[in-house]
């Protein structure tokens, strides 16, 4: 475990903290701790989400602007996808986790191309929508931590998948705290 994993372990917590609190200001956590994640995921061959990690760089740089732009004097307000929605992303990121995984399988030493292929996919379409500021974007992230924890454990990133369990945690608990800034703001899920 480096000293590079470690920090950016810590930079991604906060991060996440501060999204679950729907705070503007886990922008530049996050793009300081995807940075230094990049280097962590090459050294371990796990190039999905290395290359994940420019993926969320320039989202976040998204997500930042737009969630200035929406936020207001509770925060940033956030919603519900339509049913039709859903199955769009869900059928979107089943296609794009296929593609991806294929491509990482048959080009890479890759050492998990699907696992860490799902982890890429899911993790794109949780950031997106989390940018777009969907309740279900949470959803994902729980899945994301779920199939993370034993991935890092095994690769030897031991503080990296203490860090999944700690954001399983807080991705439980940003999915309490939109639902009911969701339900507060007058929407319900579809």
């Amino acid at each position: 475990m480096s000293q590079l994993e470690w920090l950016a372990a810590g930079l991604v917590l906060l991060n996440v903290a501060l999204v679950a609190l729907r705070s503007v200001w886990n922008y530049p956590f996050a793009l300081a701790g995807v940075s230094l994640y990049a280097f962590v995921f090459f050294e371990a061959r796990l190039y999905s989400d290395m290359l994940l990690q420019g993926f969320f760089f320039a989202l976040n740089l998204y997500g930042w602007a737009a969630w200035i732009r929406a936020r207001d004097d509770s925060g940033v307000p956030v919603g519900w996808m339509t049913m039709r929605a859903r199955r769009l992303w869900g059928a979107a990121t089943l296609v794009a986790w296929v593609v991806w995984s294929s491509a990482m399988h048959r080009f890479t030493d890759a050492v998990a191309p699907w696992i860490d292929g799902a982890i890429a996919m899911l993790s794109i379409t949780a950031q997106w929508l989390l940018a777009r500021r969907r309740v279900e974007s949470w959803w994902l992230w729980i899945l994301v931590d779920l199939i993370a924890v034993p991935l890092f454990a095994s690769r030897g990133l031991y503080a990296t998948s203490a860090v999944y369990v700690l954001l399983l945690g807080l991705s439980i608990d940003g999915l309490i705290q939109w639902r009911r800034a969701a339900a507060t703001a007058g929407g319900v899920p579809a």
